[in-house]
């Protein structure tokens, strides 16, 4: 495990997977918040940092 937080691809995708909870959340539970962008961006940023944490090499 401690191996894991030593790979970049793996702190890059859970960057960009809590950035996404964030913005999706934000869109469903704000008025502020509310925009299309924020809901598609965060979509967008969860498959993004999902892959990223997929690809780090597992030894």
């Amino acid at each position: 495990m401690q191996k894991k937080f030593t790979e970049l691809s793996f702190i890059i995708g859970t960057f960009f997977l809590i950035i996404s909870i964030i913005l999706i959340t934000g869109f469903f539970t704000s008025d502020l918040l509310h925009f299309d962008n924020n809901l598609f961006a965060g979509i967008g940023f969860f498959v993004f940092g999902a892959i990223m944490i997929l690809i780090t090499p597992k030894k």
